[in-house]
């Protein structure tokens, strides 16, 4: 894996401020960064203005792949919410030139709705936001969690959702993490999803010796040589696809969270290794 091809998510050490996370990035070789609007009491951009933060990203040589995430994006009774919310972040994401904005499904137990009210919500919602999309010249990125309780766990279901809404502005999200634990196999890669359709791909690893049920969040560390995930194997065939996008590292883990920069630069460099 080439580190030309690395990108390094805030979640990685939210402990850092956005220029301190640059400036990381970008003394390992990492040319691209994603940001985050879940990191508790830190804003996107760390109340920068936004001219500041492009001067930062171009002084240390990174772009900005995306802003993670709108959440519940697919919804229904939280549309209007949901619009508003994508208007600042599509705001936002153009004016530091940021390329993307993540957009996750629901996520929660105590969604009943079947898959088939599942998937006509998913391509309504990307219908309605598709518009505002095109307006801001930024892309949707749809990612698909491996979660049990999910609402929208299939790339291939996705994706149909995709072409269902007619839309050039929205992708897919490849999680490894979420691929491992997800209902989905290699075939929905080498047979399903066309390479120009998988607009970033999300690296982490996990070495706990769980079932593949009980893996959450809090167990993504950087990909290790007793990684559970397959990491390797999913990145040799996105590869052989041809998929030629930015691998991004987005470990939750507080193990890797609290080290310190020097330390994590250097295993972002292991793992790159790891990867082949």
């Amino acid at each position: 894996m080439n580190v030309s091809r690395a990108g390094l998510n805030r979640i990685a050490n939210p402990g850092l401020t956005l220029e301190e996370f640059f400036e990381l990035s970008g003394s390992i070789g990492v040319r691209a960064v994603e940001l985050r609007n879940d990191l508790e009491g830190i804003d996107i951009i760390d109340s920068l203005k936004p001219h500041t933060v492009r001067e930062l990203a171009s002084a240390n040589g990174v772009s900005i792949l995306t802003i993670n995430a709108l959440q519940k994006f697919n919804v229904p009774s939280l549309r209007a919410e949901l619009m508003s919310e994508l208007k600042e972040l599509l705001a936002l994401a153009q004016s530091i030139g940021c390329a993307a904005v993540v957009l996750c499904p629901n996520n929660d137990r105590g969604d009943t709705r079947d898959g088939q009210t599942v998937f006509r919500d998913t391509v309504d919602a990307l219908k309605a936001f598709s518009p505002l999309f095109e307006m801001a010249r930024v892309y949707g990125y749809i990612e698909p969690l491996g979660f049990q309780e999910c609402s929208l766990r299939s790339k291939r279901v996705a994706v149909d959702a995709i072409r269902r809404s007619g839309s050039t502005r929205f992708k897919i999200l490849h999680d490894t993490f979420h691929h491992a634990i997800g209902p989905d196999d290699a075939k929905v890669i080498e047979n399903d999803i066309e390479p120009g359709e998988i607009g970033l791909v999300h690296v982490s690893g996990v070495a706990a010796p769980l079932p593949p049920g009980g893996y959450r969040d809090g167990h993504r560390i950087l990909v290790g040589m007793d990684d559970k995930m397959e990491n390797r194997e999913q990145v040799t065939l996105l590869e052989e696809r041809g998929y030629t996008g930015y691998y991004s590292f987005e470990p939750f883990s507080p193990l890797v969270q609290t080290l310190s920069p020097s330390a994590l630069a250097a295993e972002i460099k292991t793992s790159l290794a790891n990867l082949g």
